[in-house]
Parts: structure tokens; C-alpha cells; sequence
């Protein structure tokens, strides 16, 4: 069995769901730390701006989990097309890739 050509919109379509999965637990992470650093700061004291600086990198924590699943979902989804369609133009020269499929 060879495979000859790839749906470009298959796999963009895939790759983009894959890639806002992992930006979705990416995001979590740094929203998580980004959470407890800038409470750490406010709780901290050290003076207004010390508390101001500890609420922007919260509020930068919980933006960061909804942009980044997002931006990963969208460079996926392109990343992913152009794969596809790379993938089609090089298997017009060299035939394709063979799979063993028992």
C-alpha cells in the first residue's frame, strides 16, 4: 500500500485540533505559574507597584490560557496545509510513501 496524496484540508483540519490541544495544556501551565507568581508578588508586599505588577502577570497568566490554544490551533492548522501539500508535490516525483498494513 502506498499513500500518493494527502487531503490538504484533512490534515490541516487535524493538525490544527492537535495543536490547540497542546496549546490548551501549554497555556494552562504558564497560567498556572504566571497565578501563583503574581499572587506570591501581591502577597509579598513591598509596596504598590510590587501589588500592581503581581495583578498584571495574573491577569497576563489567565490571558495567556486563552490566547494560547488559539495561536497553536491557527499555526497548526497552517503548518499542517502546507505539510499536505508539500507532502503531495513530493510524492508526485517519488511516488509516495509505503505503508505495511497487516
Amino acid at each position: 500500500m502506498v499513500i500518493k496524496r494527502v487531503g490538504v484540508l484533512s490534515a490541516a483540519k487535524l493538525l490544527g485540533l492537535l495543536y490547540a490541544g497542546i496549546g490548551l495544556i501549554v497555556g494552562l501551565l504558564f497560567a498556572l505559574f504566571m497565578v501563583l507568581g503574581g499572587g506570591a508578588m501581591m502577597a509579598a508586599g513591598g509596596g504598590e507597584e510590587t501589588a500592581m505588577g503581581g495583578g498584571a502577570m495574573m491577569g497576563m497568566g489567565i490571558g495567556f490560557a486563552i490566547f494560547a490554544p488559539i495561536c497553536y490551533g491557527i499555526l497548526g492548522f497552517l503548518g499542517g496545509a502546507l505539510s499536505a501539500w508539500l507532502y503531495n508535490i513530493a510524492a508526485g516525483f517519488a511516488g509516495g510513501i509505503e505503508i505495511d498494513v497487516s
